[in-house]
């Protein structure tokens, strides 16, 4: 038995924030019906339509879910929704600010009809402050938390690859939600948890921020070097290839000298002597590395860095990480449906001992409407006045 098996949750949900929350619950039991707009769903589905016509992003998100469309505008869905809520345990929403609101969805209200109910609500910037209101998509959120001006190289502030603010929200969301069910299994009430994308971005600034605040400076862009220490970064070998490498202390640059540079002396040059002395000789200590490196195939130099105990890895390119040994070898990798067919997917990375977690098919928009409908005592009748009246 998964352990969030019997907690039903209603995700009404868009993009990626909230259904990355919800595809945690689900991956460990829980029963998640995801709330979609009819005619177009999701406005994830149409991010690309890279995985055998389908997005990318909407497969990565929303395997072991049931979808079920509804106009929240329209007061037959809105009684629909109501009856479902009666007995869901978690109602998560991801919508523009204020939306829940103008469809009926106001959390003291929700918590006076459903005190068990616990209500999960993900925003650009929170529920008060000057920016309340505020759109926000990713990118934004990495601009205003100061993200994109530490990312890059010297030239070129750059955003992250990936959707760094509202991969934080989400798992800040699913672990609100688990405290708020472990609070309920204790007090027999609900309760409300607020995630905003600028919040959880900002808990993972707060070394750059302390750094700045009282260092007189922000850390400086450099590209995928460290800005403080060194060497830590990307290093070219002598057929082309880059490895990338980390010391984090004097008695690792002492065994990097001696046993890959196979220069012990090195280590008392004193423009090298101390993290502080090499991070200001950076050029003359990328010079020295290279003299060496150069005469070196990327597996000997991992060889020799591997050896010494030095932290290091291969710049891979995507495809590669995808039929990464390691995946392989911890049997990571399983399939799940899909509309497009059979896909291979991940496991999540909680791996709980004696437990799988349960990797189950993303559904099409809506397949799963009538099937809940009936759960709630709709008649075929009653269904088919709903897509009459173009409520689901």
């Amino acid at each position: 038995m998964l352990p969030l098996e019997g907690i039903k949750v209603v995700s009404i949900e868009q993009a990626v924030s909230a259904p990355f929350a919800s595809r945690q619950l689900a991956d460990f039991g829980a029963r998640v019906i995801k709330i979609e707009r009819p005619g177009s769903g999701d406005f994830a589905r149409a991010y690309d339509e890279k995985v055998r016509g389908m997005a990318s992003w909407f497969i990565w998100l929303n395997r072991s879910k049931q979808s079920m469309t509804m106009n929240l505008k329209h007061p037959s869905a809105k009684r629909a929704l109501d009856k479902l809520l009666e007995d869901s345990d978690v109602l998560i929403q991801n919508l523009a600010p204020g939306a829940g609101d103008r469809i009926g969805l106001p959390s003291a209200d929700l918590r006076a009809r459903y005190p068990r109910l616990i209500i999960c609500n993900i925003s650009g910037y929170g529920t008060s402050g000057p920016y309340r209101d505020k759109k926000a998509y990713d990118l934004l959120i990495q601009c205003e938390t100061g993200l994109v001006s530490i990312t890059g190289t010297p030239e070129t502030p750059s955003k992250v690859g990936i959707s760094a603010a509202d991969i934080a929200a989400g798992m800040y969301a699913f672990s609100g939600i688990l405290l708020a069910l472990q609070t309920r299994a204790k007090t027999g009430h609900g309760t409300v948890v607020d995630i905003s994308l600028f919040d959880s971005l900002g808990e993972w600034m707060s070394y750059a921020g302390y750094y700045a605040a009282y260092g007189g400076s922000a850390p400086s862009r450099t590209g995928a070097s460290h800005a403080s220490i060194a060497p830590y970064g990307p290093y070219s070998t002598g057929d082309g290839k880059q490895v990338n490498l980390g010391i984090q202390n004097e008695r690792e640059w002492e065994k990097f000298c001696s046993i890959v540079l196979q220069k012990p002396e090195m280590a008392r040059d004193p423009r090298f002597h101390s993290n502080s002395r090499r991070s200001e000789n950076r050029e003359p200590l990328r010079a020295a590395i290279w003299e060496v490196f150069r005469g070196l195939t990327i597996e000997q130099a991992v060889e020799r860095l591997d050896s010494a105990g030095i932290a290091n890895a291969r710049m891979n390119s995507m495809r590669e990480f995808w039929e990464h040994p390691q995946h392989t070898a911890r049997n990571r990798w399983r399939e799940v449906d899909s509309p497009v067919g059979l896909l291979p997917a991940l496991l999540p990375p909680i791996t709980l001992d004696g437990l799988e977690a349960r990797m189950e098919p993303v559904p099409a928009l809506g397949e799963h409407t009538e099937l809940i409908l009936r759960e709630l005592r709709y008649s075929p009748q009653q269904i088919q006045l709903l897509r009459d009246e173009e409520a689901i």
